[in-house]
């Protein structure tokens, strides 16, 4: 079984090179502060109601720690989480949380360096009561999220990794990261500049 804390040395910038579209989310849910720690983990999903945060709040409970707990939020009206949620969570372990929607108490959590990517911050909380079951595949960002998936995040974007891919695309990105380590940036131009004048060349470009 592949360790997801490898995962932690690659950017998604460079796990987006070896994986589709789909499996990136989408610009909206990011890091609420400058200078956030990126997380890597496997995936707890939840999902709340409209106008609900139980689950998220059962979840801090039950997920296993080093999860990054990946929240469905039902709407971009309620608060699933503020900053005793947020330092319940860290004190238990969680690397982090990743919320299609928004939390509370942001300055709380930035204070701790608990890692929150999300939509956005509203100070309004929502209710408890819609019990959902948890650790249940989510869409998240636009990205399909099943237990045990990896995500990987940081201000970059978000990367998730289905975890029966996980082996193979470790190892190509680890591939990919090291060829350009190992390449100048004289190189780099180089051969970008030939390829940029060959495609211009075919498309008929004569500026």
């Amino acid at each position: 079984m592949i360790d997801p804390i490898a995962f932690l040395h690659l950017s998604p910038t460079t796990l987006a090179d070896v994986l589709s579209r789909n499996q990136v989310m989408d610009c909206g849910i990011r890091p609420l502060w400058p200078g956030m720690a990126r997380i890597a983990g496997p995936a707890y999903p939840v999902r709340c109601a409209p106008g609900d945060n139980l689950m998220l709040h059962a979840a801090i409970y039950r997920a296993p720690a080093g999860s990054v707990i990946v929240v469905q939020a039902g709407d971009l009206e309620y608060a699933v989480a503020g900053g005793n949620v947020c330092a319940v969570a860290q004190r238990r372990g969680i690397a982090g949380f990743v919320v299609d929607g928004l939390i509370r108490d942001v300055a709380e959590a930035r204070a701790n360096s608990f890692p929150v990517y999300a939509r956005g911050v509203v100070p309004f909380p929502g209710g408890k009561e819609v019990a959902i079951p948890l650790n249940t595949p989510v869409v998240c960002g636009g990205v399909s999220v099943a237990p045990g998936d990896i995500v990987v995040a940081d201000e970059e974007g978000i990367a998730v990794i289905p975890h029966a891919q996980a082996e193979a695309v470790l190892a190509r990105a680890q591939a990919r990261a090291a060829k350009d380590e190992a390449e100048t940036l004289d190189a780099w131009e180089s051969a970008h500049r030939a390829r940029i004048e060959e495609i211009l060349r075919r498309k008929g470009y004569a500026g």
